[in-house]
């Protein structure tokens, strides 16, 4: 995923974009990067990796390095950036959110005929951000520029410019699949994909931008380049998974739409009739946690923690550079609190379940510590589909996908035909494929949150959500 932060300002801004930049480090692991304007020095950049240390302790000593009125900063959970560019807009630093799916076509088509030039990263892959640079450069304004490479791409593409004269140029992607929100202070003004991370600063929320807009922000003043589109397509992920639980999209809260969605899911297990002997409700944590609360408020049980993760040293067990180490962390974090877990009934909510390989271990390791049942609830329907528009869910085969192997292994590639009914837990194909994956997992029974319950949980219109990963539809 990832996420950007900027202020321009009338004082030097260099600590609160430090702090606003920190607050998205929920939504990458890779790279952070920091970019400054001066008046007396320029632009100024710095990237670091932040694989194995937080963004805060990287950027620890920017502030001897860099000052600026004027600063923009990332998590990457892909390339380095923020980019510097020098064009024929001038020079500028450009940070950018989402995915590209055709950089190899846009390459062939618009530039190699100009005999430029990229820098080339590994296996010959080029950077996402220095391509939509390139794009953008293709155009005489920043405002052409960034509406003909959103119209080229094949992905999504949130971005957030500053250039030589201290301006932020920031764009929402055309589909408005992910958030660019920007906050107001009587010194200036704010873009964050977050929207507590400006208010945390002080800012009051101005506005967020629709879908393609287009604004240019000085200290003291907002002008839209290019206004909103009507047609939105945002990310349900943003509630289910990787939003932050004080944030707000759209008017909803992230912790409160997941206290309705367990809510739901715990209505349906009542109707249903199915597990109702339960001990104990407790989340995944950390995101399935508030699930969890939802689901054992409306069921009547009592919310416990039965496992512990130890995160002091390791915060997010996919930080560690290879599968074999990440699963090894993830099983270390585990502590169990065996009073809650020896003989009794346990029903947990995770997130989501995409590739299966830590739950797994999740739950032998609550068998080995006692448990006498488990049963499990995903808090979205099965991802049947890889994600196209941002990196989460993205595989390299959508074979990596728990609920497609499961397909594959009941029916064959014929059963991939039928992909619509092994989503609906009410039909037959839906309850082999839950009671497939049950069998494989040892958990007592497994449900799914159908795409209704998700959507009434985030109260949205079904025509303005992405629900690409669960249906496939655009």
């Amino acid at each position: 995923m990832g996420g950007f932060f900027g202020i321009t300002s009338k004082h030097d801004c260099m600590t609160d974009v430090f702090f606003g930049t920190d607050y998205h480090s929920h939504l990458g692991t890779r790279r952070g990067g920091m970019a400054a304007f001066d008046p007396e020095i320029g632009l100024q950049r710095e990237i670091h990796s932040i694989e194995n240390a937080p963004f805060r302790t990287r950027f620890a000593n920017i502030f001897n390095e860099m000052k600026g009125n004027s600063v923009i900063g990332c998590i990457s959970d892909s390339d380095p950036q923020p980019m510097m560019v020098r064009s024929n807009l001038g020079t500028y630093a450009i940070c950018t959110v989402g995915v590209i799916n055709n950089s190899k076509q846009l390459i062939d088509q618009y530039l190699s005929f100009s005999g430029g030039h990229f820098d080339a990263m590994t296996g010959g892959r080029v950077n996402s951000t220095e391509l939509m640079a390139a794009l953008i450069d293709q155009k005489s304004s920043f405002e052409e520029g960034i509406a003909f490479a959103q119209k080229q791409i094949v992905g999504t593409a949130n971005v957030l410019i500053l250039t030589d004269d201290g301006s932020l140029i920031t764009a929402r992607d055309r589909m408005g699949r992910i958030p660019v929100s920007i906050g107001r202070r009587e010194d200036g003004y704010a873009v964050s994909f977050e929207e507590f991370a400006y208010e945390k600063l002080g800012f009051t929320f101005e506005k967020e931008l629709g879908p393609g807009e287009i604004v240019k922000l000085t200290p003291d003043s907002l002008t839209v380049l290019s206004p909103a589109r009507k047609k939105k397509r945002i990310c349900a992920f943003l509630w289910s998974y990787y939003g932050y639980p004080t944030s707000t999209y759209e008017g909803v809260n992230v912790e409160a739409m997941r206290y309705r969605n367990g809510a739901i899911m715990a209505a349906a297990d009542r109707e249903n009739g199915t597990a109702q002997d339960i001990d104990y409700v407790g989340g995944v944590p950390d995101s399935g946690t508030p699930h969890a609360i939802g689901y054992a408020n409306e069921a009547g049980k009592h919310f416990a923690r039965a496992f512990i993760k130890y995160t002091p040293t390791w915060a997010r067990s996919f930080m560690p550079p290879n599968q074999t180490e990440r699963n090894r962390i993830a099983q270390m974090k585990q502590i169990p609190v065996k009073e809650l877990i020896q003989d009794k009934n346990l029903l947990f909510v995770d997130d989501s379940i995409v590739r299966g390989t830590q739950l797994k271990e999740t739950v032998d390791f609550l068998y080995a510590s006692g448990a006498k049942a488990v049963h499990m609830r995903s808090a979205c329907p099965p991802i049947m589909y890889a994600c196209k528009y941002l990196n989460f869910s993205r595989s390299n085969s959508e074979m990596e996908l728990l609920s497609r192997r499961i397909i594959i292994e009941l029916e064959g590639e014929d059963g991939l035909k039928h992909i619509d009914e092994y989503s609906d837990g009410s039909t037959e194909r839906g309850r082999n494929l839950r009671r497939a994956i049950a069998e494989k997992f040892q958990f007592a029974s497994l449900e799914f949150q159908s795409l209704e319950g998700v959507i009434e949980a985030i109260g949205i219109e079904p025509c303005d959500l992405c629900t690409y990963c669960w249906n496939g539809k655009e």
